[in-house]
C-alpha cells in the first residue's frame, strides 16, 4: 500500500504559527495553497510584464509541494532554523531525509516523478516558491496585525525589511500592485 498521498493530507493538522499566538490559526496545507496562488502569480508577472518564460504550473506544483518534509520534522521556527549555518545546514539535511522518506511512500516510477518536487531548492522555480513564501509570511502578519494582534508586529517589519531586500521586479510589482487589497476587509474589497 502507497502511503504518500495519506501522509500529505497529515499537513492540515500542523499549526503553521505554533509559536505565536494566532488570531486565525492556518494549518500547512492551507499555507501551501496560498504559497502556490502567490507564486503562481509572481511567475505570470515575470511573464506577462518582464518578459519570462516561466513554467507558472511548475512552479504552482513546487509551491504545494514546498513543506511536505514538515509532515514527518513539524515546523521548526524561522529563527531557530536561520540562527546560524550549522543549524539551517542540518535542517536542509533534515528536510531532504523527510522527503526521501516520503518518497519511498509512492511507486518507483512515481517517486522518480515527485523528487525533483520536493527536492529543488536551487532553480529559479525555487527562488520564486521562496519568495512566495516570504509575502506569504508578511500577509499572515499583516492580517493578524489588523486584527489587533500585537504578537505579529515585529515579525510583520522584519519579513517587510526582508521583501524589500529582494532584487525581484517580480516581487516588487506584486508588492506595490496586490498587497493593499491584503489591508482590506471584506467590505472593502467589494
Amino acid at each position: 500500500m502507497y502511503k504518500f498521498f495519506a501522509y500529505l493530507n497529515r499537513m492540515k493538522y500542523i499549526n503553521r504559527w505554533s509559536l505565536m499566538r494566532s488570531v486565525d490559526t492556518e494549518n500547512i496545507m492551507e499555507h501551501s495553497q496560498h504559497v502556490a496562488v502567490v507564486a503562481h502569480a509572481l511567475a505570470t508577472i515575470g511573464n506577462v510584464y518582464f518578459g519570462k518564460n516561466l513554467d507558472c504550473n511548475s512552479i504552482a506544483v513546487k509551491a504545494l509541494l514546498h513543506e511536505t518534509s514538515e509532515v514527518l520534522t513539524g515546523d521548526l521556527p524561522t529563527p531557530i532554523k536561520y540562527f546560524n549555518s550549522d543549524i539551517r545546514t542540518a535542517y536542509k539535511h533534515l528536510e531532504k531525509i523527510s522527503n526521501d522518506k516520503l518518497l519511498t511512500h509512492l511507486p518507483e516510477q512515481m517517486a522518480k516523478e515527485y523528487e525533483p518536487l520536493l527536492n529543488d531548492d536551487s532553480s529559479e522555480e525555487h527562488r520564486f516558491v521562496k519568495y512566495a513564501d516570504k509575502i506569504c509570511a508578511y500577509i499572515k502578519c499583516v492580517e493578524e496585525v489588523r486584527m489587533g494582534n500585537a504578537e505579529f508586529i515585529k515579525a510583520k517589519k522584519t519579513i517587510y525589511d526582508e521583501i524589500k531586500a529582494y532584487d525581484s521586479d517580480e516581487v516588487r510589482f506584486f508588492m506595490d500592485n496586490f498587497m493593499g487589497a491584503y489591508q482590506l476587509s471584506l467590505d472593502e474589497l467589494d
